[in-house]
């Protein structure tokens, strides 16, 4: 039975590594193709960004925030490719003596990771070009990563799983179908293609490290995943009240303390939409997650989120 298992797992990851092979892309060749942004057009959809809900803003400056938002989402992938990458290579130890298709895969994924960090990086900066000075990403890369790792594996993995989804889940529904800049669409179709693999082998290692794990040390996982996604929601609430507030300085106008109060509102919540109940609330991850843990456990969990949003 044991063997069995293994050699199902064995060729999914060997199916990741044939997609990547398959759909490998070049940042220059392939995405940016010499192109700059149009900020003629919003980046984030209204289904993400939620500007939709600001009524008294006009369309400019509804398609402000939603420019201001997709820089912070760029930054955002720049923030979790980091530590991601990380535990990718971490694992990738377990499998350097033994299945060498394992490992290539893992090994694949750290490579794109790191062909992603760049990326994002490359397009904070075109979109940086087309916005006036004053823009602040609050969260550093290192600090995070540094937190993040200290914490279980398992604990970690189900993180990264729920990111991975959540960034397909974004693009199959709400960016890939609405008018955007289409250099701001073209870089998530191509981050997609490989994110799709990526997904599948965060799948794998979190169960993998799951059967690992004895009922005492799952219990101490939940909490640790509880602590991750409050620090995720540390970083959303301070970015959210930096971006509003940069919003408020270029945006030509000042609005009354209860217009200011419903942008802020309205950012935070979308922050929260984006980065945490798309990715908790995904099929696939409630799926994954109810199948490791228990009833309580399960109850735990929601109950912190309850708390937190």
């Amino acid at each position: 039975m044991l063997a069995t298992a293994l050699q199902v797992n064995t060729a999914c990851y060997s199916q990741c590594i044939e997609a990547s092979k398959h759909i490998r892309w070049d940042i220059d060749k392939d995405v940016i193709r010499g192109r700059q942004f149009d900020f003629s057009k919003k980046f984030m959809p209204d289904s993400l960004s939620n500007v939709h809900q600001l009524d008294f803003l006009s369309e400019d400056e509804r398609r402000l925030i939603s420019q201001i938002q997709g820089r912070t989402y760029v930054n955002m992938f720049v923030l979790v490719e980091k530590f991601i990458n990380t535990k990718i290579l971490e694992l990738s130890r377990d499998h350097r003596l033994s299945d060498q298709t394992v490992l290539e895969a893992l090994l694949r994924f750290s490579d794109e990771e790191l062909k992603h960090q760049e990326l994002f990086r490359r397009i904070d900066r075109l979109i940086a070009d087309g916005m006036p000075p004053g823009y602040s990403f609050i969260a550093q890369p290192n600090d995070v990563a540094t937190f993040v790792l200290g914490k279980s594996t398992w604990a970690v993995l189900a993180l990264i799983c729920h990111i991975e989804l959540f960034t397909l889940a974004h693009y199959t529904h709400s960016i890939e179908p609405n008018e955007a800049s289409p250099l701001f669409q073209d870089v998530f179709l191509y981050h997609w293609r490989e994110e799709s693999q990526h997904a599948i082998l965060d799948e794998l290692e979190w169960s993998r490290e799951n059967k690992n794990l004895t009922a005492e040390e799952r219990d101490q996982a939940v909490d640790d995943l509880i602590e991750l996604v409050s620090a995720v929601e540390r970083v959303l609430r301070a970015q959210a009240e930096a971006d509003t507030q940069y919003f408020l300085t270029i945006c030509g106008r000042s609005f009354s303390p209860e217009a200011t109060d419903a942008i802020k509102t309205v950012v935070l919540k979308a922050y929260h939409g984006q980065y945490i109940i798309s990715g908790v609330e995904h099929p696939r991850f409630q799926k994954l997650l109810h199948g490791m843990i228990t009833e309580a456990q399960g109850h735990r969990l929601t109950e912190a989120l309850a708390r937190m949003l």
